[in-house]
């Protein structure tokens, strides 16, 4: 446990998050995505979808495709139609956050056939069901719809404590059973909560010298 005999300023050091395999924390709202991206290339289709609720984990498991497929990542609100020949240089491409009138439908079109001829890979990342609306051209909304698609749920609280225990080891701070028990019921269900919570909780510690304790932590989130 780290601890600091007078009180200091922490610094604004970035701390990154890793999106490796070795970092996804498996359970049962995940295991269908996660089997998605690791049945490939043995997929039914070239195109294929993870869905789910923000902070589900649907970049991690993204991560981990595109790093499986040689793929790279792209917002779908950036994707446009002169860049989709660049975009599938490697064979593979990730298009994430796919939300409807948030993107250039004919850019995607263009990108289905084009995945298609060349015998490329798909994988999108969506808040929501791809035949949900998802878009206004006909042609489009077809192939949407018959992307195959694993379901994200909302991290249990299994998943959720598994998480907030390792972000903090990835800290460096040791806690015990009462703090995770004390914080699930005080945050919001998703996994960037989860680390914007142990952020807060690492700066304050280190700003003021004192563990991490369930009392510390109980007044800071008073405050």
């Amino acid at each position: 446990m780290r601890s600091n005999a007078a009180r200091q300023l922490p610094l604004d050091l970035p701390h990154l998050v890793s999106f490796r395999r070795d970092d996804f924390l498996e359970s049962g709202s995940n295991e269908a995505a996660l089997a998605l991206v690791e049945r490939w290339p043995d997929w039914p289709s070239y195109a294929a979808a993870i869905v789910g609720p923000h902070g589900s984990g649907k970049s991690h498991l993204a991560s981990i495709w595109a790093e499986r497929a040689g793929a790279r990542i792209v917002p779908a609100r950036l994707l446009v139609r002169e860049d989709v020949p660049r975009a599938l240089t490697t064979g593979a491409l990730v298009v994430e956050n796919l939300a409807p009138g948030e993107y250039d439908e004919q850019a995607l079109f263009h990108l289905f056939n084009l995945a298609k001829e060349d015998g490329a890979s798909l994988l999108f990342t969506s808040g929501r069901a791809l035949e949900s609306g998802m878009a206004g051209l006909p042609d489009l909304a077809s192939r949407l719809r018959l992307v195959p698609a694993a379901k994200l749920d909302a991290p249990d609280d299994a998943l959720i404590a598994a998480v907030l225990v390792k972000l903090f080891a990835d800290r460096q701070i040791a806690v015990d059973q009462e703090l995770i028990t004390f914080l699930l019921p005080r945050m919001e269900r998703s996994l960037g909560s989860a680390r914007e919570l142990v952020a807060k909780i690492d700066a304050a510690a280190l700003s003021a010298g004192k563990p991490a304790t369930r009392a510390f932590v109980s007044q800071l989130l008073r405050e």
